[in-house]
């Protein structure tokens, strides 16, 4: 048997500090439990407990790690419920970490503005140039094109410039977008020993940040939705938790819209991340569902909405996590009824599907 020995490169986590290393797995609790902070703890004093977390030269202990955890403002005690939980700063803490590992993923790529294929004012130049217009702004004049023109009728002793002859670069047209971010909470994300609902949580979280810090002029609203659809506001998708729910798609998909017709932005989308089927829908004010099958009833009213989307020129992007045929054809109907589009994708690279998406599937309607 032959031994290769290579170079010791040690891992990130070698140079971090204790305190760091058990926020890092505290903070991925956080989300499994729904910001239940005493849940957490428990798991990862467990975890200490079979996997020695807190090394014998740390010279730390798990109470300095929850003190420590209060003096830097991540935990405190709220006299109402009379229980610890997270601040703010620790819910803008969970969405920064979600966008980091999610776009440490993903190839380089213009990040802050949303490129079309349409010219018009922007920030990057194109390589062709036309004609200057009254009103262009000079900073985008093409030199080189500029002076080349006015060689053409000057000379050594009379240096001779027209208007005509000024060039400009035509720039990359940048346009706003309004998305809803639909994410399933359906009891079958927590079903076959798979945690679906975390990732899509983590996806919610970096999307939030995303938008927040480099695409200002964009809006993002998140809903819920399981038995019915509800709205969720960014500060407490932590807390986000699967419940006993069937998969009401139609209640989701009809909210969405409701909340994408009221925007002023040129271009709507939906992601909706799900894993199942749709298997409820309102009927007469009470809940009709069905979870033998797709159930043609719930599922042509789906396809309804898909289609009432595309009327209003709202785009639905399906990921869907789970791979059974049957499902995947429910979503290439929907797909299909839209004009959208959809991806099947496994829980560890959703995030970077998503993003990739969202970055780089910018157009304007015109």
């Amino acid at each position: 048997m032959k031994i290769r020995y290579t170079e010791f490169i040690p891992s990130p986590n070698d140079d971090k500090s204790p305190f760091q290393r058990l926020k890092d797995i505290f903070d991925q609790l956080l989300l499994i439990s729904g910001g239940d902070v005493s849940q957490a703890l428990q798991w990862l004093i467990d975890l200490d407990r079979e996997y020695n977390l807190i090394k014998p030269e740390d010279n730390y202990s798990m109470a300095q790690f929850i003190e420590d955890l209060q003096e830097q403002g991540f935990i405190e005690f709220d006299d109402d419920t009379n229980k610890v939980i997270i601040t703010a700063k620790t819910e803008v803490n969970l969405r920064k970490n979600a966008f980091e590992e999610i776009f440490k993923n993903l190839g380089k790529g213009a990040i802050g503005n949303h490129k079309t294929d349409y010219s018009g004012k922007g920030i990057e130049r194109q390589p062709e140039t036309r004609a200057f217009q009254f009103g262009d702004d000079l900073t985008h004049i093409d030199a080189t094109g500029s002076l080349l023109n006015v060689l053409k009728h000057s000379s050594l002793d009379r240096f001779d410039m027209h208007e005509d002859d000024l060039m400009m670069h035509e720039m990359d047209f940048h346009t706003g977008v309004a998305t809803v971010l639909m994410i399933d909470l359906s009891h079958s994300m927590i079903l076959y020993g798979e945690d679906r609902i975390t990732p899509a949580k983590k996806v919610a979280l970096a999307l939030a940040e995303l938008i927040l810090s480099n695409y200002a002029k964009d809006s993002l609203d998140i809903i819920a939705f399981g038995d019915e659809a509800w709205q969720v506001s960014i500060k407490d998708l932590p807390y986000l938790q699967v419940g006993p729910f069937h998969t009401n798609t139609k209640a989701g998909l009809d909210m969405a819209r409701q909340i994408l017709t009221r925007k002023k932005h040129s271009n709507k989308q939906i992601f909706m991340i799900t894993d199942g089927k749709p298997s409820a829908m309102f009927e007469n004010g009470k809940l009709y569902k069905n979870s033998f099958g797709l159930d043609r009833k719930i599922v042509n009213k789906v396809l309804d909405e898909a289609v009432k989307c595309r009327r209003d020129h709202i785009q639905i992007t399906t990921f869907m996590i789970a791979r059974d045929p049957y499902l995947q054809n429910f979503v290439h109907e929907l797909t299909e009824a839209n004009g959208g589009k959809a991806y099947f994708t496994g829980l560890n690279n959703l995030g970077g599907v998503v993003f990739e998406d969202y970055i780089r599937n910018r157009k304007k309607d015109v």
